[in-house]
């Protein structure tokens, strides 16, 4: 019998990392993923006393078992193989390091709340994004509904399109979801735009071919091209927002650009980030 795939969930128990989870026991329900459960501990450091020392091991010990009764909660009360660990380090660090050893699907996390979850805002949740070689979904906003029903695909003329096309066919398949095509137009260069018209008619066609469900806008930009997109999903109650996390020219630095910053901080809707891997972003395009 194969394993089931899994989804790595960073936990700390404050109200943004359960908020979280209960969204991660919603999307592993539906694709009959396993959880992993994650607590990651700051570095001790050279313990200098016995006592030192005795303090960490019992404050582990105490981790361990609330991890293992959130598990067993999650078990009864939603049918899904829950796995817990605690491991100590940089979080960062510690989330893509699991999350690549044990070859997930995704990772779900917070990414603001109270005291125990600050290490999680800002730019350490953007660290654990671009240090990723796996999906990050992150979530800021509280309140969430259950499945996927529409999901807003943002593209650009990069080369990244058939990746993120085929990640949010994947997604709307398991889920049911319509798909959202947009396109923000920063430009009024009547080669922009035609390119851009194209490119949303293909992508909208590639879509619906697949059996799934899709609209296409090509709408003004508004502010930052960030601002316009975050709008627009809430316009359209999304339930995710796809993005793509670095620059087509941009894979030694591995930085996350500015406007996916802006989205992933400012969404209140979840947001699924992808880092494109070189090997396919540069393979020949689905369109012509």
């Amino acid at each position: 019998m194969s394993q089931q795939p899994l989804i790595i969930v960073p936990i700390d128990w404050s109200e943004q990392s359960m908020i979280a989870l209960e969204q991660a026991c919603s999307v592993a329900k539906t694709l009959n993923h396993t959880l992993l459960l994650l607590h990651v501990k700051d570095a001790p450091g050279i313990f200098k006393t016995a006592s030192a020392k005795a303090f960490h091991e019992e404050e582990e010990k105490e981790i361990t078992e609330h991890l293992k009764k959130t598990a067993d909660e999650l078990v009864q009360k939603w049918g899904i193989n829950v796995n817990f660990e605690v491991k100590t380090g940089k979080i960062y660090d510690k989330i893509s390091e699991i999350a690549e050893e044990k070859e997930s699907s995704f990772i779900i996390m917070g990414t603001n709340g109270s005291v125990g979850i600050k290490r999680f805002i800002g730019s350490n949740a953007l660290r654990v994004v671009k240090e990723s070689k796996v999906p990050v979904i992150t979530i800021k906003g509280k309140v969430h509904s259950r499945g996927c029903k529409t999901i807003v695909l943002p593209l650009d003329l990069t080369k990244e399109t058939r990746e993120k096309v085929g990640k949010a066919l994947d997604f709307a398949k398991s889920f049911g979801s319509e798909i959202f095509v947009v396109s923000v137009l920063e430009t009024n260069d009547e080669f922009t735009l035609n390119h851009l018209q194209r490119q949303l008619s293909q992508v909208h066609r590639y879509i619906e071919d697949h059996g799934i469900k899709a609209q296409s806008e090509l709408i003004e930009k508004n502010g930052t091209v960030a601002n316009t997109i975050v709008e627009y999903s809430n316009k359209v109650n999304a339930d995710l927002i796809m993005i793509m996390t670095q620059q087509e020219n941009d894979f030694t630095d591995l930085f996350i650009g500015s406007q996916a910053q802006a989205i992933i901080n400012h969404s209140e809707i979840p947001v699924l980030s992808i880092v494109p891997r070189p090997t396919e972003s540069h393979m020949s395009s689905i369109f012509q």
